[in-house]
């Protein structure tokens, strides 16, 4: 080559690099789903500021002017285009196109872009843990191929003391499934749960593109997770560091600052609309903060809902469906007490269920029966976790009438002078009495507050929807303080917990806890710390 042409060469490329090439963010890329109608979806990236942006989608026109302010150390300014509502689900070109100082029109493309439903996966290592980790994982990786419409990405580990708008690392680009991306790297992506839940929501919605968007980091505490705001609402400190020590390895440690993750991997996507989120975390707040959980994670939901409506003016529900696994096992014994029963019940916000009035369009999938031994806190049944939150989902987030929960405790009574306590249920038809165990009952006052003092009481009789637990002689004539169920961190073997659904045996009734007396703020407070 010349050196006159390889000096022109090098001049065009000055030329370009200097009048601002437009580009979209990091993760508007092929094989994208994007937010189907009657939402409206946001396509955006960056450019020269001040610019006229034309973007066209199926012989439509849309046309803005980029940000005067720019936004980066390279000088761009953001453009973005709210789109009309897609009803069709694609594929489809997105063309955008920015003229440069010296007049030429440059146009990029993304292409093979469906329209449907997009949801967040986020939480600690059992969202992180990927399909290759999980049973039946060849057939599971086998089968991706069935279905194109099922989008995957999964975002790098990053952090930052402030919030970024755009993502600084991918682990996965915009893929359509297949084997290759659904069974990639062990503990990259993709996530199993996350999966699990969308393929089966795509399945039972008759197929919609479903777009799946991990953004997980194991080993990482709740606070890691939550704005600044939501913080000082639970009366958290902002400031604070957290030592961090990857599942993996016992001699990795990583500090990270509260709020890094959400400012570096939630709120870069809070300007795409979503259709949803669902949540698995809480086994790194065992021994941090366990006492503010049902704040922290009740500010969570709030802080995200409101600057993820606001970031896109609007679109994104302010009550978006938000899902999550309530904790599952860790101990390999059904023992142990430890504070991941405290943790089950602060999930719920401490009523026990969702959803409920405390937070609404929350739901959720129990666990607490899957042990794996000896995999502590990481079982590998994932498949029954993805039924049991897509199950929730499709009767929370779609409005469908179908059975999604176990058995809900309606009421309970019992008289002093009896050895009986009558537990009713709701949610349900009927009720499976899998085995006689798993309730405890304490009559030994403030003494309660000392796990020794429960008592197990068993099932002794089941009538339609109520069963009659018969307590220890030494409770009879006396007060009963409380009453409690799979309050252990590893309560049962797997599916054996005593209360099931009598028409879908794959969904078990939620742990609970009860307080009798009537001035139990004090006592209740011992419980949980």
């Amino acid at each position: 080559m010349s050196f006159v042409k390889v000096t022109s060469l090098l001049l065009l490329i000055f030329v370009i690099q200097c009048n601002g090439m437009p580009r979209f963010a990091n993760y508007i890329q092929d094989h994208m789903v994007l937010q189907r109608a009657p939402q409206r979806a946001v396509v955006w990236g960056y450019g020269d500021p001040e610019k006229l942006t034309i973007l066209k989608l199926n012989n439509k026109i849309y046309t803005t002017i980029s940000d005067a302010k720019s936004m980066n150390e390279q000088d761009e300014s953001i453009w973005s285009i709210t789109l009309n509502p897609v009803y069709d689900e694609g594929p489809f070109d997105i063309h955008v196109s920015q003229p440069l100082t010296n007049g030429t029109l440059v146009t990029i493309t993304i292409h093979d872009v469906l329209f449907g439903d997009v949801w967040i996966c986020s939480g600690q290592s059992n969202m992180q843990l990927t399909v290759s980790l999980i049973y039946n994982a060849t057939e599971e990786i086998a089968n991706t191929d069935k279905y194109p419409k099922i989008r995957v990405f999964t975002a790098a580990d990053e952090s930052s003391t402030t919030p970024i708008e755009d993502l600084r690392g991918i682990r996965l680009n915009w893929s359509v499934a297949s084997p290759k991306n659904i069974g990639g790297p062990d503990w990259n992506y993709m996530s199993a749960v996350c999966w699990l839940y969308g393929r089966m929501t795509h399945v039972a919605l008759g197929g919609r593109p479903i777009g799946l968007i991990a953004t997980t980091v194991g080993g990482t505490p709740i606070e890691l997770w939550m704005p600044p705001k939501a913080l000082q609402d639970c009366e958290i400190p902002t400031d604070i560091d957290v030592i961090v020590k990857p599942f993996y390895s016992s001699s990795i440690e990583i500090p990270y600052n509260h709020s890094s993750l959400f400012n570096a991997m939630i709120y870069p996507f809070m300007r795409t609309v979503i259709y949803g989120v669902i949540w698995y975390q809480g086994e790194a707040n065992r021994d941090y903060n366990t006492d503010k959980y049902a704040c922290s994670f009740s500010k969570l939901i709030q802080y995200w809902r409101q600057m993820w409506h606001e970031r896109t003016d609007a679109i994104t529900d302010i009550q978006f469906p938000f899902g999550f696994v309530q904790l599952s096992t860790f101990a390999n014994n059904s023992k142990f007490i430890g504070s991941y029963p405290a943790i089950r019940w602060h999930q719920t916000f401490d009523i026990g269920y969702v959803p409920n009035s405390v937070v609404p369009k929350v739901f959720m999938a129990v666990t607490l029966d899957l042990r794996d031994d000896p995999n502590g806190d990481h079982p590998r049944y994932k498949h029954d976790v993805g039924y049991r939150l897509s199950r929730s989902g499709l009767a929370i987030a779609y409005n469908q009438q179908i059975e999604f929960q176990g058995p809900i405790v309606q009421s309970v009574t019992y008289s002093i002078d009896s050895r009986i306590v009558n537990i009713t249920y709701t949610a349900v038809s009927n009720i499976e009495v899998r085995n006689p165990n798993g309730f405890e009952v304490c009559c030994q006052g403030n003494k309660c507050s000392n796990d020794s003092s429960w008592i197990p009481v068993t099932i002794s009789s089941k009538i339609a929807l109520t069963i009659t637990l018969t307590i220890s002689s030494s409770c009879i004539g006396q007060q009963l303080y409380g009453l409690r169920y799979l309050w252990r961190e590893t309560p049962c073997p797997f599916k054996q917990a005593a209360i099931y659904s009598y028409t879908d045996s794959n969904l078990p009734s939620p742990p609970y806890f009860k307080l009798f007396q009537t001035d139990k703020e004090d006592l209740k407070n011992n419980f949980f710390i």
